[in-house]
């Protein structure tokens, strides 16, 4: 995507636009660049559409489907040969992608972004946050082909407009808050007792799974890469030479990143290990038995010993692998 740039050609090619996607704009030691997007330029002016949070109706929807999810696990697990798992992970997983990007939103519109409110970030609907291939499209062929929870999406932040570095910094943490607090929805009713694995396997397999995908994905954000919300929070305090170093690398980090995850295992077991011990700290150790889901009416081949509710999970949403 073209750009026009009022700096010199080294400077622009080292500092992101100021209306950068969300993973590619931090200042540069606390003043904005002068580079403008030339598609996606942003109002000089302040907005004038209605500062208020309006949930849109396919926000609506998506809540509609996870409630749904989680009704048909409990009340007729047996229908659909335990396919509501499906239904509750992948709304389940939509609606934690939407309030990840609304929670980039709304900080920085407190933090002194008045154009949000002009880009529909405020209605929650998944159409506004970036393109739909690259947001949810992509994110989710990766959830059903290979239960990854891979973040996506991304907001455009007018981070001149932001009042501190420590706001800018704000604004790229909120979005990985948002994944710990679904994990906690997910995973503390079932370390708490208030959901038995026992009496309602499917439902706490379904929410096992959906609670390691919100883990993962806080995980792997969290990584100081360029294009992740680790690296968006520490890049406003990052001198000037080290962005210019690393400038030319932003295009490929995350690339990189995935294709050392699958080909070192060192680096992957060490990924996982950092996954593990978020997970002990909500005690998700529960399991559940194939004997238990064939109780409640499922038919799988799952073996009678106890499995973690994860991988269990795993299983009932690849519902069509089960014939």
């Amino acid at each position: 995507m073209g750009r026009k740039t009022s700096v010199p050609d080294t400077v622009a090619r080292a500092v992101p636009p100021s209306t950068e996607r969300l993973f590619r704009t931090p200042t540069i030691d606390g003043e904005a660049a002068t580079s403008v997007n030339s598609v996606n330029a942003l109002p000089t002016a302040p907005s004038t559409a209605p500062a208020s949070i309006r949930p849109s109706g396919t926000f609506l929807l998506v809540v509609a489907a996870t409630v749904a999810g989680v009704w048909w696990s409990v009340t007729n697990p047996d229908v659909g040969n335990g396919t509501a798992v499906f239904l509750l992970v992948l709304a389940g997983w939509i609606l934690s992608l939407i309030f990840h990007e609304f929670a980039h939103a709304v900080v920085a519109w407190r933090g002194g972004d008045t154009s949000i409110p002009s880009k529909g970030y405020l209605t929650l609907d998944p159409r506004r946050y970036a393109d739909p291939l690259t947001s949810i499209a992509i994110p989710l062929f990766i959830l059903i082909a290979g239960g990854i929870g891979l973040p996506g999406g991304a907001v455009w932040i007018n981070r001149s407009a932001l009042r501190s570095r420590a706001i800018a910094s704000l604004v790229s943490l909120a979005g990985p808050a948002t994944n710990l607090i679904f994990a906690a929805a997910c995973l503390l009713p079932l370390s708490m007792g208030v959901i038995d694995p026992d009496s309602q396997p499917v439902l706490a397999a379904g929410l096992g799974f959906l609670g390691f995908l919100q883990v993962f994905a806080f995980v792997l954000n969290m990584l100081p890469v360029p294009g992740l919300d680790g690296f968006g929070a520490i890049e406003p305090f990052l001198p000037r030479s080290v962005l210019v170093a690393i400038a030319p690398l932003r295009s490929f980090a995350i690339i990189g990143l995935i294709l050392v995850l699958f080909a070192v295992e060192p680096v992957r077991s060490a990924l996982f290990d950092l996954i593990e011990a978020v997970m002990a700290v909500f005690g998700a150790d529960q399991t559940v038995s194939g004997d238990d889901l064939r109780a409640a009416g499922v038919d799988t081949d799952l073996p009678a010993r106890e499995l973690p509710l994860r991988s269990v999970g795993w299983e009932l949403f690849r519902f069509w692998d089960r014939g």
